[in-house]
């Protein structure tokens, strides 16, 4: 297989994962999310908070999302390259009779597998809005 190839499978491997990140977000469970990660992987987010960097840290950012009465996410765009994707989504999320939309770019670096290695959220609070 020659570097090219190589690189294209990565490449294929990783948009199959920025899917599943987004399907889990929108229908998933945070071990199904969690799922998508390395052993070791770091979540930053946004960038500027503590860095999770253990499986429960993980499963409990992420229970937080996926325990609201609802929750939808739509994937604007993707770039990848090399190991690392950007992408911008939309997430819309409703508890307690109240709905909120934030609209972040994640930056995330990939091991050979696949498997999201880190991830860093680029938004701030005043990105959060109701609606």
């Amino acid at each position: 297989m020659t570097a090219e190839q190589q690189e294209t499978g990565l490449s294929d491997k990783i948009a199959a994962t920025v899917q599943a990140y987004i399907d889990g977000l929108n229908t998933g469970s945070a071990d199904d999310i969690v799922a998508l990660f390395a052993d070791g992987a770091t979540v930053e987010d946004p960038i500027g908070t503590p860095v999770r960097s253990t499986r429960d840290e993980l499963l409990e950012f992420y229970g937080v999302v996926t325990g609201l009465d609802s929750r939808s996410a739509t994937l604007a765009w993707t770039r990848i390259a090399g190991d690392t994707a950007v992408f911008e989504f939309t997430l819309v999320t409703g508890t307690g009779g109240m709905t909120f939309q934030i609209t972040p770019i994640d930056i995330m670096t990939f091991d050979d597998d696949g498997k999201i290695r880190t991830m860093r959220a680029v938004w701030e609070q005043s990105d959060l809005t109701q609606v």
